[in-house]
């Protein structure tokens, strides 16, 4: 009981923001988002700083994706929100999700194209299907619903150890695919 009145407030707090987002969208809609990366001195200069966010992407009634931060800081001008220690949820057709966490990310908040980042540990993607994926940098498009990293991945599942450069995966059907200097192993099993 208590998880479905947490997340009815959670579905809140999603709408409140989307909305606040959706008039700062509206009343900036003229101008440019600008693709030049954000200098750290530019991070000091935030239209607005906000501890625990959340910006969740429905279609209808049905939630796609959500991503959470414990902070974040938005530009308008640049359609942006860089976000720090981060959550970025995607929910499957049957129920099922995927959670991704990172150091970094950064939301465009025009396209709901979303980049994730770790500098330390990589970023570990475990699917439904036994798969569990390992890279430092991965970019969704909203629009293919998509992640790809032209960076070093790791996939380990189902005895086999996949090693290359590069990555794209179709979070809907759960394919994916290591793009370059693909190396397998079989993987001992336990």
């Amino acid at each position: 009981m208590w998880e479905l009145v947490a997340r009815r407030i959670l579905l809140t707090l999603s709408v409140l923001l989307a909305t606040f987002l959706g008039y700062l969208l509206f009343r900036n809609a003229d101008s440019a988002p600008s693709s030049r990366p954000l200098a750290q001195e530019s991070i000091e200069q935030a239209d607005a700083k906000i501890e625990e966010f959340i910006f969740t992407q429905s279609k209808g009634d049905v939630v796609q994706w959500q991503v959470q931060a414990k902070q974040a800081r938005l530009f308008e001008h640049d359609k942006r929100a860089v976000l720090h220690d981060v959550a970025f949820t995607f929910y499957g057709t049957g129920g099922d999700e995927v959670t991704v966490h990172g150091e970094e990310g950064t939301l465009d908040t025009a396209t709901k194209n979303f980049r994730l980042m770790n500098h330390q540990a990589p970023i570990v993607v475990e699917t439904r299907s036994g798969y569990t994926i390992y890279t430092n940098h991965l970019v969704w498009t909203d629009q293919t619903r998509e992640i790809r990293t032209e960076d070093s991945v790791r996939m380990v599942g189902h005895g086999l150890e996949v090693k290359g450069q590069g990555l794209l995966g179709r979070m809907e059907s759960e394919e994916f695919e290591v793009l370059q200097d693909v190396h397998v192993d079989l993987a001992p099993s336990s």
